[in-house]
């Protein structure tokens, strides 16, 4: 990590913590521990994580940027630790392999939309399309909003983790990410991007936007994992 990104999560580390203490609990959370409500979902865990409520609509969050992207003008660039770098256009995407799923929604702000129908590409079907080097390990992932996250690439291949253009039988709405996202229903919603623009393969972390804010690089709903815990 260089020194700028450093001095960044220092500067944050104090405004995270006092946050924590609200939709925390005020602890650390306990990552042996998961907790939450409801019937097992079909990986084994409550369907409603710990901390966060079920809302009948789908509230809105961005960086106060929706860009005015059509269909014509997106492109997804694939690229970094990989033999076929590739960028396709609307037409190529839609001529992948596509795949339909029902998945939860777990935004860390508390709430959760469940049962949301989905129908996109799968992100392994890009990851065999690049031809992963040995040295993939991590993604990065951009928006054409200036937003970015990261994730391992692990935790990518999971058949459930989706680039998606259609929602609930209806066109991914442009305040929701359209025309296309990326969803990671395990994680906490920030680690998918909105009007994704860009995945790299990387060999090594690199903190997206909220990571560097003081919000935990593992997001995990069901640990109550919403903020990191820096060392300074």
């Amino acid at each position: 990590m260089d020194e700028f990104n450093q001095n960044i999560i220092k500067a944050k580390t104090n405004r995270a913590k006092e946050k924590r203490g609200v939709l925390a609990g005020g602890v650390i959370p306990d990552m042996k521990k998961i907790e939450g409500t409801g019937p097992l979902n079909r990986h084994g865990v409550p369907k409603l994580p710990v901390g966060q409520r079920e809302v009948p609509n789908w509230p809105v969050l961005d960086l106060g940027i929706i860009p005015p992207l059509t269909q014509e003008q997106w492109t997804l660039e694939v690229k970094g630790e990989v033999n076929n770098p590739f960028k396709l256009s609307w037409a190529d995407f839609l001529n992948l392999p596509q795949y339909e799923d029902t998945s939860d929604f777990h935004c860390v702000t508390s709430w959760s939309r469940m049962d949301m129908h989905w129908k996109g590409v799968q992100f392994k079907t890009l990851a065999d399309k690049a031809q992963l080097k040995p040295s993939a390990k991590f993604v990065y992932i951009t928006g054409y909003d200036g937003y970015s996250t990261n994730l391992k690439l692990s935790e990518c291949l999971d058949d459930d983790v989706l680039i998606v253009h259609t929602a609930n039988g209806a066109p991914l709405p442009r305040e929701h990410g359209g025309p296309a996202r990326m969803i990671t229903p395990k994680k906490y919603a920030w680690k998918g991007s909105k009007w994704i623009k860009e995945i790299i393969f990387m060999n090594e972390d690199r903190l997206g936007f909220w990571e560097l804010r003081g919000y935990s690089n593992t997001a995990e709903p069901w640990y109550n994992d919403r903020y990191a815990e820096y060392s300074v």
